[in-house]
């Protein structure tokens, strides 16, 4: 991967392609997110309704103004905290975001990505006149999210244009989506769990997380979502010819398929999808998963398993 190929990336952007990309988390699915056609294309491409907002990534915190009105003081602590990095935070909207980026919605998900190719194609897109680049995950909606371009090419080769780009980088370092807060009254409240947790939210602004009761639309918020072919099963005993996704200190039963024994939670959510995604290329039709535990990433771990097993 090259500067000049992350230029071409940006000049695609703006001529109204789309891009897919990786970030820290996921690989996203870009369009210019201020082209109502070019976003259009990324509903297509996933099957996503239309109702149901995008993120819009940008290249830094000082953007933020172009996009939300009445960002309230702990919503820029926040960014100040944890940006670039795996956090969405839900503002008022400004004129900027359009209902075909927001679903209708008077609010708007921004977030800067922690990650080199990302950072460099935002900041290549800004110098050719962008503002922001809408990108939900790169994958068929309510499929596993693609944490490897390959995963990309496999899930959408077939309803992206020739002219479409897909830049290759590593895996995801995170490997889950990132932790979306909405900012929108007096506290902060999680939306979707990711790697910034409760603790370090309310570390960071000295407020108590409320509750998620919310009548905001967010990506990944449907009973059912990153769910392979395979049916999901959530701590039970698995079966000769399942998969099985656990911590490598859990046994692996005799004639059961392993797909993933991270030592970690950490190295648990940056294993999972791409587990996911095998037990459907071997064809399995059945995962046991053992959920981590903490008030860590795990959280953000089991809601993921929950949905895919619904």
């Amino acid at each position: 991967m090259t500067s000049a190929d992350i230029a071409r990336a940006a000049t695609a952007l703006k001529q109204g392609w789309l891009v897919a990309f990786p970030t820290e988390t996921v690989y996203g699915l870009g369009a210019d997110a201020e082209n109502p056609e070019a976003v259009a294309r990324i509903y297509r491409a996933k099957g996503r309704p239309a109702d149901h907002p995008l993120i819009v990534h940008i290249s830094t915190a000082e953007l933020v103004d172009q996009w939300a009105r009445e960002v309230p003081d702990y919503a820029r602590t926040l960014a100040r905290d944890f940006w670039p990095g795996p956090m969405t935070l839900i503002l008022s909207r400004s004129t900027r975001a359009g209902d075909f980026v927001t679903g209708g919605q008077n609010t708007v998900g921004l977030r800067v990505p922690n990650n080199e190719i990302a950072r460099e194609l935002l900041g290549e897109f800004v110098y050719l006149g962008g503002f922001g680049v809408a990108a939900p995950s790169a994958n068929r909606f309510g499929k596993v999210s693609p944490t490897t371009a390959a995963a990309v090419r496999e899930e959408l080769n077939d309803y992206l244009d020739s002219s479409d780009i897909v830049l290759d980088g590593e895996q995801s370092e995170v490997g889950i989506e990132s932790t979306i807060i909405d900012c929108t009254s007096e506290a902060p409240r999680i939306l979707r769990p990711g790697a910034i947790t409760q603790e370090m939210i309310e570390r960071s602004t000295g407020l108590r997380v409320k509750n998620a009761d919310t009548s905001i639309r967010v990506s990944g918020s449907l009973d059912s979502h990153y769910a392979p072919r395979a049916k999901v099963v959530l701590n039970e005993q698995p079966l000769a010819g399942d998969g099985f996704i656990a911590l490598s200190s859990v046994v692996t039963p005799e004639g059961v398929v392993r797909l993933a024994e991270p030592r970690t939670n950490i190295e648990y959510a940056k294993q999972l999808y791409s587990a996911l995604r095998k037990a459907d290329e071997m064809g399995l039709s059945r995962v046991v998963a053992i959920t981590p535990e903490g008030d860590d990433i795990a959280l953000a771990i089991v809601d993921r398993l929950k949905r895919a097993s619904f």
